[in-house]
């Protein structure tokens, strides 16, 4: 019988969540074969068989958290698909049954002997000075059935015996330290049930799952370990609109790929970022990392939660470039299948309420960077121009969260009205790259 477990996944993810079986107990498997899906807080991953065989019995069930190293599932090596190994290990039982009530006492009292003959052998090695384990062939039957070892158990016996109140003391003691140990996670199990209220109208209560659990943690960690600040400006999209009207159908044929607002965005922030580079940085203890490199991680609206996959290099990519890297993210996000380096690293992040309709948010540091801009629907509204007419115009609101303990407010400032001039004239960011 072989046993499958929980094999290491990546150094940060040491647990998970079994979100689906993809065989059944009786079901033959082939070493390699995926046989469940495990969601972690990042990402998906299959768990593959180890061995070939039959699967005789699945240990952990589907929405069970499991650990590196657990086991959940055992393998029968020699046994044939559609036919369960506890079968035939039960008939093999009911075959062996009568047997075993023929020989049933005398067995009993065959190892009694044995016992005897063993303890007259190990009293005569500890009078010869051996140290060998002395106890009496009751209390040598009740620790085997206990599980206990006796050379762990301590004698009461002024020679030295092992007795059979020694072992079942012995018991109780172990039994106290494991009360202890499991204290703190019963108390744990409490304080959830307190937390629950109770209700006189009908409610449905659904467990969260590993990845919400984690956007739930992170947000909150976010929030209470940092100084996080937002400031707001205004974009006039007329510019960006209009390049994009005149060479999408060119720009679509050259790359195959749309030209979307995401790119321009993308490009504004690293500009932004290179003029203010604390806005690219993190804190390490008390240390300020300034990063040189520009990895801008774009937020992605899932059925399972918010993940945030990372466009690397992003100053080294043209347009066309980050389009298709965007584009192939998304998807990947969506379809579950992102990458562990895919999603770790980011410098800087982008995420786009707008796609749903928000109008204005206060969006949360993805930890540890210190800085997100959030982007929001265009809508048209009246502005009232430098010559004082008043025109028509599409206007987006952008939104800057900030780590107040790195960044001050005039960075901050100054940050997002960087990027609102360059988005407001997109020819100079084509120039500029």
């Amino acid at each position: 019988m072989k046993e499958i477990k929980v094999p290491e996944l990546a150094e940060s993810i040491t647990e998970g969540t079994i979100a689906e079986w993809l065989v059944k107990k009786g079901d033959k498997v082939s070493k390699g074969d995926p046989i469940l899906e495990l969601e972690t807080d990042k990402v998906n991953v299959e768990v593959n068989a180890d061995a070939s065989g039959v699967l005789t019995e699945i240990v952990k069930d589907a929405g069970d958290d499991v650990e590196v190293g657990d086991v959940i599932a055992k393998v029968d090596e020699n046994g044939e698909a559609g036919g369960s190994s506890d079968d035939s290990s039960d008939k093999e039982e009911q075959k062996e049954e009568p047997k075993e009530e023929k020989k049933e006492e005398p067995k009993e009292a065959k190892e009694e002997k044995k016992e005897e003959s063993k303890q007259a052998e190990e009293t005569a090695d500890g009078e010869n000075g051996k140290g060998e384990v002395i106890a009496t062939p009751a209390a040598r039957k009740r620790a085997r059935e206990l599980g206990i070892d006796l050379s762990e158990i301590s004698a009461r016996d002024p020679l030295g015996r092992i007795r059979p109140e020694d072992v079942d003391a012995a018991k109780s003691s172990s039994k106290e330290k494991e009360t202890k140990q499991e204290a703190p996670k019963k108390e744990k199990k409490a304080e959830q049930n307190n937390e629950k209220t109770e209700f006189d109208k009908p409610v449905e209560r659904v467990k969260m799952s590993r990845r919400r659990q984690t956007i739930a943690k992170r947000l909150v960690e976010a929030q209470q370990n940092s100084a996080m600040l937002t400031t707001f400006n205004e974009v006039d999209m007329s510019a960006v609109m209009q390049l994009r009207k005149e060479r999408k159908e060119d720009f679509q044929k050259k790359h195959d790929i749309k030209l979307g607002f995401m790119s321009f965005f993308t490009k504004a922030v690293i500009g932004a970022l290179k003029e203010f580079p604390l806005l690219n940085a993190e804190i390490q203890g008390n240390e300020i990392v300034k990063k040189n490199f520009y990895d801008i991680g774009m937020a992605v609206s899932t059925d399972e939660g918010l993940v945030v996959p990372v466009i690397r290099d992003a100053d080294r990519l043209g347009f066309a470039g980050i389009e298709k890297d965007i584009s192939r993210l998304a998807k990947k996000a969506i379809n579950k299948e992102l990458q562990l380096d895919e999603l770790q690293g980011g410098s800087f992040t982008i995420t786009n309420g707008g796609t749903f309709g928000s109008m204005l948010s206060t969006p949360i540091l993805n930890a540890p960077q210190v800085g997100i801009l959030g982007l929001h629907n265009i809508q048209k509204r009246a502005m009232v121009m430098p010559d004082d007419s008043i025109e028509v115009r599409p206007m987006m609101y952008i939104a800057l969260s900030y780590d107040h303990r790195i960044v001050d407010g005039k960075e901050a400032v100054q940050f997002l009205v960087r990027v609102k001039e360059l988005i407001e004239d997109p020819y100079d960011l084509l120039l500029e790259g």
